[in-house]
């Protein structure tokens, strides 16, 4: 009796977005009753935040999906103690649902190779489970791997390097592009995942001719479904398989026969590729910017302006979104894409809200340390009777707004405006 097969779900962005809700609900639906949801850390762990982008996976599931998530924490290869690996192969041995996504591609192949976490990519397809590769994951499981951060922002010249190649023990000769539609440069060509048309053209050449490249709109998803021998397009954009100077693009809810993106038939619909450069400064270029194009790119300047610290900026942001999106109504502009905008409004609202409490969190716990140094510096002073400059301690704290008040219990202290009292 052979197993059931699985799915490979493939994201070009927003995993962790209102967009992909019933995509994950409908993932997870296949595997009851015993759904065993796991994240993996590694693409971003090179990152001082990568455990509040768990901590947003495990909060999204449960809150949208309500699914709880387990984190198979392997940061890094080499910082990785024996104990801390053998904790996230296990919790990866068990699961039958896997998501990767964002951070860099080139990190996580880089850390995963000579580990067995590759081999359990496989085996959970194999064994009927689901890996969803998304945004930078979506470019590690191809042939060849995009070095996104290395081209786009340090100026590496054009190349690829070896992809995990997972599709390829399933049949598929294949590079994964998320991003596909990007639009974040506004005045330049940030399309095929932040490459631009020339550029991108270029690193095409650049492969072997028989590798077939599958380009994924931003928030779409390609579930490739190794039972049912098809493909599925989800979420709000297209799919688009390039050969050998041809392309096909599919549009949401279409499927793919696997057939055709192993590369073993032919399809009539295929069309020349065309030089797809953006006509910059064209005075009609703004009136051909689509609705989702517009969402993006303030999407994209809004989480800018969160990783800057520019609050102000971010602020912008949202109104603008929201102006987008009442704009968008009076254009009649579709009411399913108007109410995705407005999740990603939503979601966008709670993100700033959850940075500014750890925020808020963070400088309270640092406050409670320093000040406690103080107090402790100043009792030394009190107990060597040195009142003189035990008083000038409390008078520092004073000015800033520090207020100490002597007790049987010891000194207790309380900020003068909010009345945050220290532990």
């Amino acid at each position: 009796m052979t197993s059931r097969k699985g799915v490979i779900a493939l994201m070009g962005s927003g995993e962790l977005t209102g967009t992909m809700v019933e995509v994950h609900k409908g993932l997870l639906a296949r595997l009851r009753p015993s759904q065993r949801a796991v994240f993996v850390d590694t693409p971003a762990g090179f990152q001082l935040n990568v455990d509040q982008l768990s901590q947003k996976a495990i909060v999204y599931f449960r809150d949208r999906i309500q699914q709880p998530m387990a984190v198979a924490s392997f940061k890094s290869k080499s910082a990785s103690t024996l104990l801390e690996a053998e904790h996230a192969y296990s919790i990866l041995r068990d699961a039958n649902f896997i998501l990767i996504g964002p951070g860099s591609p080139t990190y996580a192949v880089r850390n995963w190779q000579q580990t067995p976490i590759p081999e359990m990519f496989v085996r959970c397809v194999e064994g009927g489970g689901c890996l969803v590769a998304a945004s930078a994951a979506a470019l590690t499981v191809g042939r060849y791997c995009l070095p996104v951060y290395e081209i786009y922002k340090v100026g590496e010249d054009l190349n690829w390097v070896e992809g995990l190649n997972t599709l390829g023990h399933f049949g598929f000769n294949l590079v994964v592009i998320p991003h596909w539609n990007n639009a974040e440069g506004g005045t330049h060509d940030t399309r095929f995942c932040y490459m631009g048309e020339p550029r991108f053209r270029k690193l095409k050449s650049l492969l072997p001719e028989h590798v077939s490249i599958l380009g994924l709109d931003e928030h779409t998803a390609c579930l490739i479904d190794l039972e049912s021998e098809e493909a599925i397009v989800k979420g709000i954009g297209r799919v688009t398989l390039q050969r050998l100077g041809t392309e096909i693009s599919f549009e949401k809810g279409e499927s793919i026969p696997l057939d055709l993106l192993r590369g073993e038939r032919t399809c009539k619909e295929w069309k020349s590729i065309a030089s797809q450069a953006l006509p910059v400064g064209h005075p009609s270029e703004a009136q051909n910017v689509s609705f989702w194009d517009r969402i993006h790119s303030i999407e994209a300047v809004f989480h800018a302006s969160i990783e800057k610290d520019e609050p102000k900026a971010a602020g912008t942001a949202l109104l603008e979104l929201d102006r987008t999106i009442w704009q968008a109504h009076e254009d009649l502009e579709s009411e399913e894409y108007i109410s995705q905008a407005r999740e990603i409004l939503r979601e966008m609202m709670v993100f700033l809200g959850s940075m500014l409490e750890s925020s808020l969190r963070d400088e309270a716990a640092s406050l409670n340390r320093l000040v406690a140094e103080l107090l402790d510096f100043r009792e030394r002073f009190r107990q060597q009777k040195k009142w003189q400059e035990a008083d000038a301690v409390r008078e520092s704290l004073r000015r800033a707004n520090i207020l100490v008040e002597d007790t049987k219990d010891g000194p207790r202290w309380h900020v003068g405006v909010r009345g945050l009292e220290g532990e």
